[in-house]
């Protein structure tokens, strides 16, 4: 759904800004070409404003301010990204990335029974292909990978996303005989504490290691008082359904990305969870989390110490009857 939504809305915006282009040109030149620049223009325009409204709310509640250099720079290069991920990956791309399961999984075969894979959660209004790049390096390396398409996509509830990550956990804990590190950005971290909080003390260590989030927003965040749907309005500072959903369960270690230049999840502390590691970048803005090298460094040595762990320690998985998955279960 949100491919569909974001193909009409870059061809949309093309389409427009040509018409525009066209009808304007023989009567003025100058005004043609600047209103079809504004017209390709606006997602940058709309970036820079939420970059201003960060700035002055991180400011009134005391949180960490990046610097103007800081916001101008994260702000050109969000703007670079989302044109990339938000114009091609997103719209076009959904499935260019096959997964990597390992040896006797049908695509994208990669590695060995054994170890640890790892499970990638986009965020709001996104699907699996902003994960392309990871994908791509994971399978590189030989490690198992997935990265599923939340849905239904919009207007949904958070929990109704939740069967779509339990099937694809439970694939890459079957096929790897290990529980796999989830990586969730944005919205998805709020899937994954959903989707932990219906499972069994049992299935919860055998189906998450380690989850790593990349600005989520735990406890809300300010921008979501502008949305009027789910399941942007269950992201709003202390939602009801926020307040439903409680402190994640303590038996599966979370690690929290944020940064002072995020410009959808603020303020500091809204991206963390109390009694969690927290890890703080200055320079970067939302979408750009997923990219940064420091991200990435961190995830993949996050990997290998999970991978070297005690394997009498280590629980490995044992499948389920249908009746007792999480994805049987809706949590309203």
């Amino acid at each position: 759904m949100n491919a569909r939504i974001l193909q009409m809305v870059a061809l949309g915006t093309l389409a427009g800004a040509a018409a525009w282009l066209a009808w304007w040109w023989p009567r003025s030149p100058g005004l043609a070409l600047a209103g079809a620049l504004l017209g390709l223009c606006w997602p940058g325009l709309h970036l820079g404003l939420q970059m201003l409204l960060m700035r002055r709310v991180v400011r009134r509640a005391g949180a960490p301010v990046p610097s103007w250099r800081t916001v101008v720079a994260a702000w050109l290069a969000e703007w670079r990204l989302a044109v990339q991920v938000f114009g091609w990956r997103l719209p076009f791309r959904a499935r260019a990335q096959a997964d990597g399961w390992p040896e006797g999984g049908t695509t994208g075969q990669v590695g060995v029974m054994g170890q640890v894979g790892v499970v990638l959660v986009h965020g709001f209004f996104c699907n699996r292909a902003v994960w392309a790049p990871w994908l791509r390096r994971l399978k590189k390396g030989g490690i198992a990978c997935a990265a599923m398409t939340l849905e239904p996509a919009h207007g949904a509830s958070i929990d109704a996303m939740v069967a779509d990550l339990d099937a694809c956990a439970r694939r890459m804990a079957q096929a790897t005989g290990r529980a796999p590190l989830i990586v969730a950005h944005s919205m998805g971290g709020l899937v994954v504490r959903a989707w932990l909080g219906q499972l069994s003390a049992q299935e919860r260590p055998q189906l998450a290691a380690h989850v790593v989030t990349l600005a989520t927003p735990h406890r809300g965040t300010w921008m979501a008082r502008f949305a009027h749907g789910l399941p942007a309005l269950q992201m709003r500072t202390d939602s009801p359904w926020l307040q439903r959903l409680g402190p994640p369960p303590s038996d599966v270690p979370f690690s929290c990305w944020w940064s002072c230049c995020d410009n959808i999840v603020f303020p500091f502390p809204v991206a963390t969870l109390p009694g969690q590691d927290a890890h703080r970048l200055d320079d970067v803005a939302h979408v750009q989390l997923v990219f940064d090298e420091r991200v990435w460094r961190f995830c993949l040595a996050l990997r290998e110490r999970l991978q070297a762990a005690d394997s009498c320690s280590a629980v490995s998985y044992r499948a389920t009857s249908p009746g007792s998955s999480a994805s049987a279960a809706t949590v309203g």
